[in-house]
């Protein structure tokens, strides 16, 4: 495996679980926090899914491969920030705004991402280095949405939204290391 695929897998494990901290108890927030409703709760996740599922054609279309890392910086950006949007949350409206910067964050950084990992990749062992990668980030969520619930009833949602944001930026952190390898 390659440094470029390690990089990108360290920094999604890392941004993947700063968001498995909240994402199980998203619902939860938005219903007795936020005075909502469980139905909200879906249409906040149908929002981010809507607008990243458009935005990745739209960005993948625009961009060229020179835009890559910059894609992938500012896109893992905007997810990072999500959380920390999320710990100043007092009404739905302000919720459903870190949704969409979630689905534009997502959406800049999914086909850059995936084109930087699939041009990287050894074509020797492709399937080892996916099953790798999802190996690696499942394992890391799977452990996230245990912790974030848990940490939760022990220190409450904004502290553990902004833990969530915290893990974000420093697998947006990682990613500056790509600037210094030569990406195909």
């Amino acid at each position: 495996m390659n440094r470029i695929i390690k990089l990108l897998i360290v920094s999604d494990l890392l941004i993947y679980f700063g968001i498995g901290l909240t994402s199980n108890i998203l619902s939860i927030f938005i219903k007795d926090n936020l005075n909502s409703t469980i139905a909200m709760a879906g249409l906040a996740m149908a929002l981010f899914l809507f607008i990243k599922s458009i935005l990745q054609i739209v960005f993948s279309k625009i961009f060229s491969k020179k835009h890559r890392l910059n894609m992938i910086l500012i896109g893992s950006l905007f997810i990072a920030a999500t959380p920390f949007i999320y710990s100043f949350s007092k009404t739905l409206g302000i919720l459903m705004l870190a949704q969409a910067v979630y689905g534009l964050g997502a959406g800049l950084t999914a086909p850059a991402w995936m084109n930087m990992f699939i041009k990287n990749i050894n074509p020797k062992r492709p399937g080892f280095e996916w099953s790798m990668y999802s190996t690696i980030v499942s394992m890391g969520i799977a452990i996230a949405a245990y912790l974030g619930a848990w940490l939760v009833q022990q220190i409450g949602f904004r502290y553990v939204f902004i833990l969530s944001g915290i893990f974000g930026i420093a697998g947006t952190l990682i990613l500056l290391k790509l600037s210094k390898e030569k990406i195909k």
